[in-house]
């Protein structure tokens, strides 16, 4: 027998219990039967009953429901906000063989949220070209009245948990895309089976900034002004959790330097310059490493210095574009590129262009694709779609926050600053002189200049706001 005989949900409104709900179902053995005590209806607006049992019979005895729950095939579970049946609280918060799993979110965008889904009427979205949207009124004291139904409903879980000596499986809003911790709800819930990927059919709907959805975004910062822990101009962040990607990680052949790549499109130009310091060929770096061998390589390595290189994201996104979208070479991706062309409809040639070969396709062609791939970014990296962030043009942000389950690097240079840079670490690793740094064919950012004007760089923006903010980037030119 395992450690629970059944699950529930502790969340509120637009937290993102929905797809926590299809992300649950979609392993063997778990099952979750929606909101099983609404007071307006069970499970969902249009379903009759659960396991037979309906909405009178559970209006009569909420006990029964959750017996028929716990009798269920596998193990079996529903979700709970503040207002549903306070009787089936009290029976499964008491209840140590029921498993708790807390869901939140910052109120203040989950108010915002809601406030939206009521004035467009959209609850769920599954495409996010059909997303709607509107501006709305922001009500200080229906907040208040929001903020404090939470919070008073969350007091109880805690000090009823507490008291009763039980735990729950804690998620943030965030957490929902990390597979890994979709995993481990699994493990907590003693289900052995494990996902290989997440249901991403429902998308986020709103992924922009709170202060930036209300129509009174100055009424709105007054009446929080003490309340400094919902971070209003907090950016969002749905990007999936990275690893460190040590695999890619570039050592000199002999120096004490190692490289961690951004994937910024330098890697190759950095990996001839550490092989240039050491007088080798670039077949010479060190590559592959593991996590062991990469310990073994710094424990023999014990003056080591570790640096990765920040580029500017129009730059960064182009060359990405270039590399693995739009020109053939060994480094395309093309089933990504099948997908953006059918269901993006991102305007690029059906096959890929011969390398450095732009007959057929003129620079204001290339503007328009280019715009298009970075509003496909913009969703992309705010989860609303269903193609993988590759590394290449994953947040700079991201990759690092990656980085650090293993190690930061010691140094973050610009690609401005390369020349400087390179060469204090050279000093470092013993060399009077630092190799000429050798910058990659300059035709992908002869491109760049020709169609570069303040739409492209916006367009940069919105999709990589985070890393504009987090590093204090500003206009390309």
């Amino acid at each position: 027998m395992g450690r629970f005989d059944y699950f529930v949900v502790f969340a509120e409104m637009r937290t993102g219990s929905n797809f926590l709900e299809a992300n649950i179902n979609h392993f063997e053995g778990l099952s979750c039967h929606g909101e099983a005590f609404n007071p307006s209806f069970i499970g969902g607006p249009k379903a009759t009953d659960i396991l037979g049992i309906d909405l009178a019979t559970r209006e009569a005895d909420p006990g029964a429901l959750i017996s028929a729950i716990k009798a269920a095939d596998g193990l079996a579970g529903f979700r709970f906000f503040n207002n549903h049946d306070p009787r089936a609280l009290e029976i499964c918060l008491a209840d140590p063989r029921c498993a708790k799993i807390i869901l939140t979110r910052n109120p203040v965008d989950s108010f915002v949220s809601w406030k939206i889904a009521k004035a467009t009427g959209q609850w769920k979205l599954t495409n996010a070209t059909h997303a709607k949207s509107k501006d709305v009124v922001f009500d200080p004291d229906e907040f208040a009245a929001h903020l404090q139904a939470i919070q008073d409903f969350q007091v109880k879980l805690l000090t009823t948990l507490q008291k009763s000596g039980q735990t729950a499986f804690y998620l943030g809003y965030d957490d929902l895309s990390d597979l890994d911790t979709m995993n481990g709800l699994a493990a907590f819930l003693g289900c052995a089976d494990r996902l290989k990927t997440l249901d991403r059919k429902l998308k986020k709907q709103n992924p922009t900034p709170a202060i930036e959805r209300v129509l009174n975004p100055g009424a709105m910062e007054e009446a929080l002004t003490r309340l400094d822990r919902f971070n209003l101009h907090r950016t969002p962040n749905f990007e999936p959790r990275r690893g460190p990607m040590i695999p890619a990680y570039i050592a000199a052949p002999q120096s004490d330097l190692l490289y961690l790549p951004l994937r910024s499109g330098l890697d190759d130009a950095i990996a001839e310059w550490l092989a240039a310091l050491d007088d080798r060929k670039k077949k010479d770096t060190i590559t592959g490493f593991t996590q062991k061998t990469l310990r073994q390589w710094k424990r023999g390595h014990r003056d080591h210095r570790s640096f990765a290189v920040l580029r500017h994201p129009v730059v960064r996104a182009h060359q990405a574009f270039c590399t693995h979208i739009l020109f053939d070479g060994p480094k395309i991706l093309p089933k990504i590129r099948q997908t953006l062309r059918r269901v993006h409809k991102l305007p690029i040639p059906a096959d890929p262009l011969p390398p450095r070969n732009l007959q057929g396709y003129d620079i204001n062609a290339h503007k328009t694709a280019f715009l298009a791939f970075l509003a496909f970014l913009k969703n992309n990296l705010s989860a609303q779609t269903s193609v993988r962030v590759d590394p290449a043009w994953a947040s700079q942000l991201a990759v690092l926050q990656g980085m650090a389950q293993f190690g930061l690097p010691d140094v973050i240079l610009r690609e401005d600053e390369l020349p400087a840079g390179l060469g204090r670490l050279a000093a470092h690793a013993g060399r009077d002189t630092a190799p000429d740094f050798v910058l990659p064919d300059a035709m992908e950012g002869g491109l760049l200049r020709e169609i570069y004007d303040p739409t492209v760089e916006q367009a940069a923006q919105d999709a990589y706001l985070r890393d504009y903010v987090g590093f204090g980037f500003g206009d390309w030119l």
